[in-house]
């Protein structure tokens, strides 16, 4: 019985081959957990930025609905109407895009629209938690190009998109929306 207990000793440790197999079976597990986790937080940063880049494209064409609103309701002295309206955002057609440089707070924006250069390249700036074209916030790493398109003397239609960098990608968003002359 004593050699029984002998073998049994012996065939309990582990053999360098066994221990070595076992520790490269668990590094690739733990290898492929990071894999999985990086790429999750990859692409949680992606939806975080597509879900900022659709609110401020939404923004831009709320802005230019606006400014629509306010042209048509509110009259000036010069007889502000549609026609001035479209007269103002006209130039701001597909190759020749528009932002614009104050945050949504006067009625109209004929001295707010710029077409999208180098001295006014359509960046947004993260100024006291909102998004502003203010360059004395910080770059948020988005820009915002609006334009238009005649469908007929009443109707426009009115693009804006919000692109971005991110890793090696560059990504954008576009949203449109037709504006009517809703009064005659």
């Amino acid at each position: 019985m004593h050699e029984f207990f002998k073998k049994i000793n012996k065939n309990k440790a582990f053999t360098l081959v066994e221990t070595l197999v076992a520790i490269s079976i668990f590094t690739v597990s733990i290898l492929g957990l990071i894999s999985v986790l990086a790429s999750g937080i990859s692409d949680t940063g992606y939806a975080k930025k597509k879900m900022v880049a659709t609110y401020l494209a939404q923004e831009g064409i709320e802005y230019v609905r606006n400014a629509r609103d306010a042209y048509v309701l509110f009259p000036d002295v010069n007889g502000t109407s549609w026609d001035y309206f479209v007269d103002t955002i006209s130039e701001c057609v597909a190759g020749n895009e528009c932002g614009f440089d104050r945050p949504i707070s006067d009625y109209f924006f004929d001295d707010d629209l710029h077409l999208c250069s180098i001295a006014f390249d359509c960046k947004l700036y993260i100024n006291n938690g909102g998004y502003d074209t203010y360059s004395i916030g910080t770059d948020s790493g988005f820009t915002r190009k609006l334009w238009t398109e005649a469908v007929s003397d009443d109707e426009i239609k009115v693009y804006s998109t919000v692109s971005w960098t991110q890793g090696s990608g560059n990504y954008s968003i576009t949203f449109s929306e037709n504006l009517f002359n809703w009064i005659e």
